[in-house]
């Protein structure tokens, strides 16, 4: 993927903070400088930044996860909605709905409603209802699409969340962490950067920069998506492959060797000083450490666990789903506080149970289990 130059940020506004008096001292690191009262962004460690929050959201992408965009500010409705569809992924652009990841079962509910009312006036049910009732029923379906119409097609709450302005989507912000859903966000000066795992310290008033920073970050998600068709089209390709060369195996008896007449027994030579060969006990154990080292699996398909808890798990030797269905909750919360303060909230109460269906290769129990919870928090 080409990377965004710091000369097309600049272009775009990127660079420009609130005003000095509403600045967040958290911000402090990414701020350059400050003039004319507005504080000035630096704009290289947005470069870096942005780099970090791709690679991100390009491997949950790549997992099968859906990202929610949610956007609800007049500058960055129509922009966040458009790129977000072209990527097929549900986005939020008029208003947050309270409770919509800690009460998803209810959002579903509508989303249903929404469906069900669609199948009224295909099957001419909705015909049968008098006047008033079909305006009363269109009017619900009108206002079902404006607010949840970008989600229907979003069956299990979201891999990740991109924001556009955490200060406006506090809410947002809340219901991802208690959840443990990882935050990817657009933070100004006046936002505070602890909120949010991955951050793009940027302006988040402008159209411009909004824009510059969307196109970046789906296509960054655009790529996850076309990996993980070329995983799936490669897997086909070679099961149907396996079928067709299938070898016949033929079955040879075997001759049977004649047995010796006469068996020459040797007397065992004697060695009167047996050299002492020193081993190196610590490359022998390295030798085998390598050998028995097995790829890493994709933990973000745990629900709970984000990139950088699988990062700290896999730093820790906990690679596999089967390494980490045999792992005890409480260390793998010792690890992740080791790893991050910012971790210490995590629960990992359920991934030792989720990492066995995935291990045994039970994914749609898997899913639906996800399904059935909040957050993995059973």
């Amino acid at each position: 993927m080409a990377r965004v130059e710091v000369k097309q940020l600049l272009e775009a506004g990127v660079h420009f903070g609130h005003l000095t008096r509403k600045w967040n001292p958290n911000m402090a690191p990414y701020i350059y400088m400050e003039r004319n009262g507005i504080h000035v962004i630096n704009l290289y460690k947005t470069v870096a930044k942005l780099d970090e929050t791709n690679e991100a959201l390009s491997k949950i992408a790549a997992s099968g996860r859906k990202i929610l965009f949610v956007a609800t500010k007049k500058q960055a409705k129509d922009i966040v909605a458009e790129k977000a569809a072209n990527v097929n992924m549900p986005y939020i652009t008029e208003r947050w709905p309270g409770g919509m990841l800690t009460n998803f079962v209810t959002i579903r509910k509508a989303v249903k409603k929404m469906a069900s009312i669609d199948r009224m006036k295909k099957d001419g049910t909705f015909l049968t209802l008098s006047k008033k009732e079909r305006l009363q029923v269109d009017r619900l379906r009108a206002k079902l699409e404006k607010n949840l119409g970008s989600i229907s097609e979003m069956t299990r709450l979201p891999g990740a969340l991109f924001i556009v302005d955490t200060m406006r989507e506090h809410i947002a912000v809340k219901e991802a962490q208690k959840l443990n859903i990882p935050i990817f966000a657009m933070v100004d000066t006046n936002c505070d950067p602890r909120d949010v795992d991955y951050l793009i310290p940027s302006n988040d008033d402008a159209s411009k920069s909004i824009d510059i920073i969307m196109t970046e970050v789906t296509n960054a998600v655009a790529e996850g998506l076309a990996e993980r068709k070329a995983e799936k089209g490669d897997a086909a390709e070679g099961k149907s492959e396996k079928k067709d060369k299938a070898p016949k195996k033929k079955v040879t008896a075997e001759k049977p060797t004649p047995s010796p007449e006469k068996v020459d027994t040797k007397p065992a030579p004697v060695v009167d000083n047996v050299p002492n060969v020193e081993v190196n006990v610590e490359a022998t154990k390295e030798a085998v450490a390598k050998e028995a080292k097995v790829e890493a699996d994709d933990l973000t398909k745990v629900e709970g666990i984000g990139p950088k808890a699988a990062e700290a798990l896999v730093a820790a030797g906990i690679a596999t789903y089967a390494d980490l269905s045999k792992g005890d909750a409480d260390k793998i919360k010792g690890i992740l506080t080791e790893a991050s303060s910012r971790m210490a909230h995590l629960d990992p109460t359920s991934w030792p149970k989720q990492a066995k269906m995935a291990a045994d290769g039970k994914w749609d129990e898997l899913k639906e289990w996800q399904d059935n919870t909040k957050g993995g928090v059973e």
